[in-house]
């Protein structure tokens, strides 16, 4: 039975994380717990939420990382929803029955079934996060799932910086984007670009604004080797307005209500889709080098 109705609320998790699936794995269930005590439906993990950020260096034994989906971290978390009743997007680093690693993202509903799972599609390659080292590009394409309570979709870290994923998601029905993440400040580096920080959030508001849909967006805290991960976790509406924020330091579990009304009367009173020109858009098709 589907029970979607227009106000859902959800949790981000931001935690520190230590070289210790286990202690990591067994610290989030217990923020799981807690965010369902308080009300939460949809509960969002941040990105790798049960091991280090090993992609800051250019080789790793990552092999001990990975896991299977179905899998020891499914199972658990598919009890837990069940139990709980509650939907949880769980990020894991996934070893494909084929042997190819994807970093991925489980959508388990509040029944306890898997939905289905999203592998990222964007793979960045930068000093410090060098991801192409250990994931192939996700082969699923952009995946939104009707859970029990909202229709969702996830998209992980880099991939927020691509407003084609966003739209994509949009057009496929998401009333709320999950955007699992591992971001932070290098050490020493000053970036003559400008504010990271400020334009990783602005971004995100912008897909939020120009699609009429809630953006959730969870990131971890803590320092790991040369990465200080900045947090800042936050749930936006759907014109932009950041409605809850995790502070840049400290680990936090956010509960916020959403009301999913705001994301017709953004699309509908801006035109953001009727007056869409699909029919000029054949340019963001072509590669350009």
């Amino acid at each position: 039975m589907n029970h979607q109705k227009s106000e859902v609320t959800i949790s981000l998790i931001q935690t520190a994380v230590a070289d210790n699936i286990s202690e990591n794995l067994h610290k989030t269930i217990k923020e799981v717990r807690r965010a369902a005590r308080e009300g939460a439906q949809i509960v969002c993990l941040q990105e790798l939420f049960n091991t280090v950020y090993f992609p800051q260096y250019e080789k790793c034994e990552s092999d001990r990382f990975a896991e299977t989906i179905p899998g020891n971290t499914t199972d658990i978390f598919s009890k837990l929803s069940k139990e709980l009743g509650i939907v949880i997007i769980v990020p894991i680093f996934e070893k494909a029955s084929d042997g190819d690693y994807y970093n991925s993202a489980v959508t388990i509903d509040a029944d306890g079934g898997i939905l289905g799972v999203y592998r990222k599609l964007h793979i960045p390659f930068d000093p410090l996060f060098y991801e192409k080292n250990y994931f192939k590009d996700g082969d699923f394409g952009y995946r939104v799932f009707k859970t029990r309570f909202a229709s969702i979709g996830t998209l992980i870290c880099y991939d927020q910086w691509f407003p084609e994923a966003a739209r994509i998601n949009a057009l496929m029905g998401a009333d709320i984007i999950f955007y699992p993440t591992a971001i932070g400040w290098i050490e020493g580096h000053h970036s003559q670009d400008g504010d990271w920080h400020n334009a990783w959030e602005t971004i995100q508001r912008g897909h939020a604004i120009a699609n009429g849909l809630h953006v959730a967006a969870v990131n971890r805290v803590g320092k790991e080797e040369k990465l200080n991960f900045w947090g800042g976790s936050f749930v936006s509406d759907a014109f932009g307005k950041i409605i809850k924020k995790a502070s840049n330091n400290n680990e936090e579990t956010l509960i916020v209500k959403v009301d999913l009304g705001l994301n017709r009367r953004i699309r509908e009173g801006w035109g953001f889709f009727n007056n869409r020109r699909p029919d000029t858009y054949q340019p963001i098709c072509k590669s350009f080098k």
